[in-house]
């Protein structure tokens, strides 16, 4: 380098001339043909993965405006579910109140009450003025809000601990892991429950924003619908490393094909084979390498058919998960086994998105525009409470929310869970907005 800078001659390196001309000669065709093998064998694997696109809409809203509440019509063996606490009295109440002026005031569903401790008074007292159906009070078998007999209770709270002391959300409650595997499994199978087919999931401190006018459960059996949903979002991915594996592994050791809702919660690694099989070592990832896109059903909302989750497979799964231990080792979370057994069982039109309905949990909320011209302005059933505006392209039954900003989260999964289902695609660009709205 000092010589090349002063001047002085430059000796070089006359060995490496014909190992060069060699290499040029002999290794560049072979290299090209096996670049060439690796993108198309990549392309050819990705491709498997691709979501059949339908020839027309497979999950239409049931109605795009307001109906007349059919309240003399047949219902459905279906309650209104909620898990709550007697200190949450508030917060319980502001969702009863809420789900009673938009909807079951005109159907008048029994809404259970589940609690791990016996209900106060109080709490009792305040539901069952605030219903219009049977409000039940149900308590959770100590049995079955524990950790399973058959682990090690002391070893399970220190791995809590240490997911407390890494930071991973929820992870450091002891009581959260309990819900997640309860609502994981064993809600389906309560013997409270037993009596009903269908489940409304509903949260205290919740917000229902438009008039819901139809019922949701009679609407999901006639169009033969499993389990319906409002929002869908990335998993946290530290909550539940390992499992996508597991349930993958399940999947294939049963021999279970694969769906085009399972194709749409992957991610198809883009790792030309054989070294594709090295991204297994890494999480959210199947024994071939694919990925998990962490996109799941947001289950604090929802309408499902408990049949489904009561079936000898799905509770086969269950069991082989709670086996592995990762509802305490790690924070499997409800909404996320939900959402990859539904992928792997049901196919795409079964799974139905409630997007005219307005609702809110936390700071996530869904709020369609009002549908022009079908507020059923004359309508005694409905009142004459005030609501937001009409909207072009609007399917919402008197919403009250702005329906101006439909969501306030990206909505990168739901378009993708959504994918099986509609014939209206994104290209690459509505792809990448889809992150920013």
């Amino acid at each position: 380098m000092l010589r090349r800078l002063f001047g002085g001659p430059v000796r070089r390196n006359v060995r490496a001339r014909p190992l060069a001309r060699f290499f040029m000669r002999h290794c560049r065709i072979p290299l090209l043909i096996l670049a060439v093998a690796a993108i198309l064998e990549v392309y050819i694997h990705t491709r498997r993965f691709a979501v059949k696109q339908p020839d027309h809409e497979l999950d239409e809203p049931f109605y795009t405006q307001c109906q007349e509440p059919a309240v003399e019509k047949p219902r459905e063996n279906a309650a209104l579910v909620m898990l709550a606490r007697n200190s949450e009295l508030k917060k319980a109440l502001k969702t009863v109140e809420s789900i009673e002026k938009h909807f079951n005031g005109w159907f008048h569903y029994p809404i259970v009450f589940l609690n791990d401790e016996p209900w106060s008074a109080e709490f009792m007292k305040a539901m069952n003025a605030s219903v219009s159906g049977v409000a039940r009070f149900e308590v959770i078998p100590k049995d079955e809000w524990t950790f399973p007999a058959w682990m090690d209770a002391n070893e399970a709270k220190e791995a809590i601990a240490k997911q407390g002391r890494d930071g991973i959300l929820y992870g450091g409650l002891e009581t959260y892991h309990h819900m997640c595997r309860f609502y994981s499994g064993k809600f389906y199978t309560l013997k409270a429950l037993q009596q009903y087919k269908w489940y409304w999931r509903i949260e205290p401190d919740v917000d229902f924003h438009c008039s819901i006018t139809y019922d949701p459960f009679v609407e999901m059996a006639k169009h033969d619908k499993v389990y319906g949903f409002t929002i869908s979002l990335p998993e946290e991915p530290m909550t539940c490393p390992s499992l996508f594996r597991e349930i993958a592994d399940w999947k294939e050791e049963h021999n279970i094909p694969t769906t085009e809702l399972w194709k749409a919660t992957v991610t198809a690694s883009w790792v030309p084979w054989p070294f594709r099989s090295w991204m297994s070592r890494f999480r959210h990832r199947d024994k071939a390498g694919d990925g998990w896109s962490l996109c799941h059903y947001w289950s604090n909302f929802e309408i499902a058919n408990m049949d489904f989750f009561r079936d000898r497979k799905y509770q086969d799964l269950y069991e082989h998960l709670d086996k592995t231990r990762g509802f305490y080792e790690e924070r499997w979370g409800d909404a996320a086994v939900h959402s990859l057994a539904l992928a792997m069982l049901l196919n795409s039109d079964q799974v139905h998105h409630f997007e005219d309905f307005g609702y809110r949990h936390d700071w996530f909320f869904q709020c369609p525009a009002n549908a022009p011209g079908g507020q059923l302005l004359e309508s005694k059933a409905l009142g004459d409470f005030p609501f937001n505006k009409e909207r072009q392209g609007g399917i919402g039954c008197r919403c009250e929310c702005d329906g101006a900003q439909t969501r306030n989260y990206a909505s990168y999964c739901l378009n993708k869970l959504k994918q099986p289902n509609t014939s209206k695609r994104l290209g690459p660009i509505g792809w990448f907005k889809t992150w920013f709205k």
